[in-house]
């Protein structure tokens, strides 16, 4: 495995146990890995993770994923194995699969209806993208709106109810990095509590969920990977300790 260092063109495959256990390949700054991390460590699946450096891919890895994505997901027990890649289809597949702590609702309507609101989460994507390189944000905080009177109508702590649930984890990576565009936008981030205030609390609630904790980043870690993407030199491994 890569001990949390990407691996990148010319590691040798990771040696990985022949045990069984789930493979995920990731990136540590990827908020779309992040969705699969959550879910995995929210349900307790266990699960080997080996980090890809995504600007110089391994040549290994077009051998176990053709399409050399992350996040993919490689289902060792089976026939094949299976790569599975697309973090809401991933994350689909683990919860029907892993049915103890469920995510997503058992009722088909409901169902249906979270992961409709899922994909409408798609636009916000993109207003947040745009807003982060210093675009309009208020598309972004229109967005946000959606998810705001959606939880107010809920009247529950957590889109999931008492508990986290899918639509909470499938939209937690970008709102985990308010604080980043907070850095990104300085003077300009003007994020309001009495517009978010339902939004507000539950971020503070995500902050010690033990799966949002498994993962989380701090916004300057964040911010420093971007500045280093955007110097034409990515460093991948600015969680990796000096001696690992």
């Amino acid at each position: 495995m890569s001990n949390g260092r990407h691996l990148k063109k010319g590691s040798p495959t990771p040696d990985v146990p022949e045990d069984g256990i789930l493979r995920l390949y990731s990136m540590r700054f990827c908020p779309f890995a992040q969705r699969v991390h959550l879910v995995l460590d929210a349900k307790q699946i266990p699960y080997h993770t080996i980090y890809i450096n995504l600007t110089e891919k391994p040549d290994w890895l077009y051998d176990i994923n053709p399409q050399g994505k992350v996040p993919a997901l490689e289902l060792v027990r089976e026939t094949g194995p299976p790569v599975l890649t697309e973090s809401l289809l991933i994350c689909e597949y683990l919860d029907e699969q892993y049915p103890l702590r469920p995510l997503y609702p058992r009722d088909p309507l409901k169902k249906v209806q979270e992961k409709l609101l899922i994909e409408r989460f798609g636009a916000v994507l993109g207003a947040f993208f745009r807003a982060s390189d210093g675009g309009d944000i208020e598309p972004f905080w229109c967005g946000l709106d959606i998810y705001e009177q959606e939880l107010s109508l809920r009247g529950t702590d957590f889109f999931g109810g008492e508990q986290t649930g899918i639509l909470d984890y499938m939209i937690w990576p970008w709102c985990e990095r308010l604080e980043l565009l907070k850095l990104q936008r300085g003077d300009d981030y003007n994020y309001d509590e009495l517009r978010f205030t339902h939004l507000t609390k539950w971020l503070e609630r995500m902050k010690r969920d033990v799966a949002v904790q498994a993962f989380y980043m701090e916004a300057e870690v964040q911010a420093e990977f971007l500045r280093t993407r955007s110097e034409g030199n990515p460093n991948y491994d600015l969680l990796v300790k000096a001696d690992v």
